[in-house]
């Protein structure tokens, strides 16, 4: 058996394409968003996401202590990874698109997320909440990293420690 044949268990290896991206992103993972609290403390988040126009809409409802935490300072990170070793990682800032609100734009965002996490019933979950106030955040990338595959980037391999 050849070399390459005895690591295809890796993978392939290194960054994702957009197309590779844009499809993990689709796929339902969860996301982790880290803010900071009102000390200057990480505070970290599972999240659903819609990866849509260049970033992440993010609902967070109207009494969230982390959509405070946004609302204080808009720095935020992002971690979407998965058991295959695919990741998505993004620095970036939170702009406000809608107040905590009943009916808002949020609605039809979270409904598509409703299906995308929990499946064709997912809408069932999101009815009976439908009328509490939610806040739609947008996470405008400054900065993402992506990788997959289960080995090392190069820059880590052959340092000259």
């Amino acid at each position: 058996m050849s070399d390459n044949q005895n690591e295809a268990w890796r993978g392939k290896i290194g960054r994702l394409s957009e197309e590779e991206k844009k499809a993990f992103l689709e796929e339902g993972q969860l996301g982790r968003l880290a803010v900071l609290d009102d000390d200057g403390w990480p505070y970290v988040v599972p999240v659903w996401y819609e990866y849509s126009d260049g970033g992440y809409y993010i609902i967070p409802r109207a009494r969230s202590r982390w959509a405070q935490y946004m609302k204080r300072d808009n720095r935020v990170s992002l971690c979407i990874d998965d058991p295959a070793m695919r990741k998505v990682m993004v620095k970036g800032e939170i702009e406000i698109v809608e107040k905590p609100n009943v009916g808002g734009r949020w609605v039809e965002i979270g409904k598509r997320m409703s299906i995308r996490y929990l499946g064709e019933r997912g809408p069932d979950y999101l009815e009976p909440t439908i009328n509490e106030p939610r806040w739609l955040v947008f996470l405008r990338p400054i900065e993402t990293t992506t990788w997959q595959g289960v080995d090392w980037a190069t820059k880590y391999k052959h340092s000259n420690w």
